[in-house]
């Protein structure tokens, strides 16, 4: 099992939102979304990975809406959806991690995308939107964990700027 790396972002100010991708659509999620995300959750990552059941990937989406991972940004947690209305990729986020072990700033707890939608910069525009819908709070800092050995979503958050975080 690979180790967990701690990556932030330094404060950024995006003068606006990135456009989304051709074909789809970006928005805050929201509690009638539950369902939808906890089948995109668990069918976005191989079996066991994230959760071994749907019901367990549906119980970790409505834990995240109750506040078990934090105080969940709803404004700034965003979904993007196809031109026909599915979510094909979330982003989640809270004010802050309840974890001692992060850092004091608002907290990426999930980036996931379908794997038929993947490739077509939709993490990179939920990121980005993140960043423009914390613009003007406190701490617009971004952290997140991620698996060392997950190349594709850390060659992403590189070029997002993100670093390892060193606890002070």
């Amino acid at each position: 099992m690979s180790t967990q790396r701690t990556l932030v972002c330094p404060a950024t100010t995006p003068t606006s939102r990135r456009d989304a991708p051709a074909g789809y659509a970006i928005r805050p999620c929201r509690p009638a979304d539950t369902e939808a995300l906890g089948r995109l959750y668990f069918e976005s990552y191989d079996p066991g990975t994230a959760s071994a059941t749907y019901e367990d990937a549906l119980t970790d989406v409505r834990a995240s809406f109750a506040g078990d991972y934090g105080e969940l940004w709803q404004n700034a947690s965003l979904v993007a959806t196809s031109s026909d209305q599915q979510i094909v990729a979330a982003l989640l986020l809270v004010v802050r991690a309840p974890w001692p072990d992060t850092p004091d700033c608002p907290f990426i707890i999930e980036l996931f995308t379908d794997r038929l939608h993947r490739r077509r910069g939709l993490a990179r525009t939920l990121v980005r939107g993140t960043q423009a819908a914390i613009a003007g709070a406190d701490d617009t800092r971004l952290a997140l964990r991620v698996s060392g050995d997950n190349e594709p979503a850390l060659a992403l958050y590189q070029q997002l700027g993100f670093k390892d975080w060193v606890p002070a």
